[in-house]
């Protein structure tokens, strides 16, 4: 479904019934991250997972991007849907979203899962990201592909689990260069560490032991800051956690809502029906 928020088209879909939970994907992919996960959610939750500006379905406006906007457009995205406060879950970039959004509307955050992401990169990421932009605008992103499988996936997973592999490969493959572009643009400019001191809401924050790419010196600095927040190292994973054990992500996310609504179960259940909303915004 569509809704038009924040001036612009944006993809979403629900399933479930509960809280509401929105997660937020990683650079270059698509609410497709999260298909192995929302049933194991979905039992306990109501489910949104959407297309974040510049990617997927959604409208791929011309940069340049802030992460203000992509903030914005979660607002505006929830208004839509009629939903005053949600549970938030982003990976890489997506917890970078999440980290603006809880830092400008906290009333609107019951709990947050910030995973395998970063408060701030260092100047030769912000080279890396920079030079990420410029072939993406040049080449288009397949030069991109198979260093940011490498990245993502420990060898003996991209050995052992092809079908999950060739899943995100096939997503990254089909990005927009000009999404892609201004989306590394805007992450290399976030800096938010000093302000998470502020954040009240119930925080996880999870990283993969073999996270080469927000390694854990960066989630620790996230737990650092961010007052009362859970850590979790999550083994046998690099940088896409949530596609590398979706069993352990799924129940530190369901632990963390639970730490902000008790009525709600920790277990991972898959429902027998996955509701989608009917009917276009």
């Amino acid at each position: 479904m569509k809704a038009i928020a924040n001036g612009i088209a944006q993809f979403y879909v629900r399933a479930g019934d509960g809280p509401p939970l929105v997660l937020i994907h990683a650079l270059g992919l698509s609410h497709h991250l999260w298909d192995d996960l929302v049933p194991l959610l979905a039992g306990a939750c109501q489910v949104i997972s959407y297309d974040v500006r510049g990617h997927g379905e959604s409208d791929v406006p011309p940069g340049p991007y802030a992460m203000a906007d992509f903030a914005e457009d979660l607002a505006g995205l929830l208004d839509a849907l009629g939903v005053e406060s949600a549970h938030l879950a982003g990976i890489s970039m997506g917890g970078m979203i999440a980290q603006e959004f809880v830092l400008t509307w906290p009333w609107r955050v019951r709990s947050l899962v910030l995973a395998d992401t970063t408060s701030e990169y260092h100047q030769e990421a912000r080279r890396q990201l920079a030079e990420r932009a410029r072939i993406a605008e040049e080449r288009g992103t397949r030069p991109l592909v198979e260093p940011t499988i490498d990245r993502w996936f420990t060898p003996e997973f991209r050995l052992s689990q092809p079908v999950p592999v060739e899943h995100i490969r096939n997503l990254l493959e089909r990005a927009y260069p000009q999404g892609y572009a201004a989306s590394c643009r805007a992450i290399a400019g976030a800096e938010w560490t000093e302000r998470l001191v502020g954040v009240t809401a119930p925080t996880t924050v999870l990283v993969g032991a073999e996270d080469t790419s927000t390694p854990i010196e960066m989630a620790l600095k996230i737990h650092e800051h961010i007052p009362g927040s859970r850590y979790e190292v999550i083994p046998l994973a690099a940088h896409l956690t949530c596609v590398s054990q979706p069993s352990e992500f799924a129940s530190a996310v369901l632990s963390t809502v639970k730490a902000a609504e008790p009525g709600v179960t920790a277990e991972s259940t898959e429902p027998d029906v996955l509701s989608e909303e009917p009917e276009e915004s």
